[in-house]
């Protein structure tokens, strides 16, 4: 396996060579040992050079998420027929906003564990379930009892707005 190595070095000319159909081939050299592979960056450039000295990187997070994911054909059951109460989050995995929330649930699914039911609803793939509840834009959060939807939270909320909302629910 060959090593690699990488280097960030400022390069404002290589943007307007790129914007060339042939410019990522201008970048390889003859030369296999040699071979020098520049993309761009916002603020330089990012290059990768074979036989140089390999790097190690380190997995510094790893997301453990806690909320179940549901699917049409899983909702009956685990939204529905529900004997606890339940928070579905609708998201889609281009949503950057959807992934601020994905945390916040997550945080809810730890702290409400036994006592609420969180799970969350890709609307791409599970479109149907969305476009019964009416879902035009992500995230949305429903929360259900008794399989009857009770509160949404629409839009990226903080977390005393969920709270909020699954409070009401188990008070009801």
């Amino acid at each position: 396996m060959a090593s690699s190595a990488t280097s960030v070095t400022p390069s404002s000319h290589l943007a307007a060579k790129l914007a060339h159909p042939r410019a990522i081939s201008s970048h390889f050299s003859s030369n296999p040992n040699s071979l020098n592979i520049s993309f761009p960056l916002k603020n330089g450039s990012f290059k990768l050079r074979r036989n140089a000295p390999s790097i190690t990187l380190k997995t510094l997070f790893v997301h453990d998420p806690k909320a179940a994911v549901v699917t049409k054909d899983t909702w009956e059951k685990s939204v529905m027929n529900s004997d606890a109460p339940v928070l579905v989050e609708f998201y889609a995995s281009w949503c950057g906003p959807c992934m601020m929330v994905h945390r916040i649930i997550d945080e809810i699914a730890s702290e409400y564990a036994g006592r609420v039911s969180c799970f969350i609803l890709n609307t791409d793939t599970d479109f149907p379930v969305a476009e019964v509840y009416n879902i035009m834009a992500v995230p949305v959060v429903l929360l259900f009892k008794n399989g009857e939807r009770k509160e949404s939270v629409v839009g990226t909320m903080p977390k005393e707005y969920y709270i909020a909302a699954i409070e009401r629910i188990l008070k009801s």
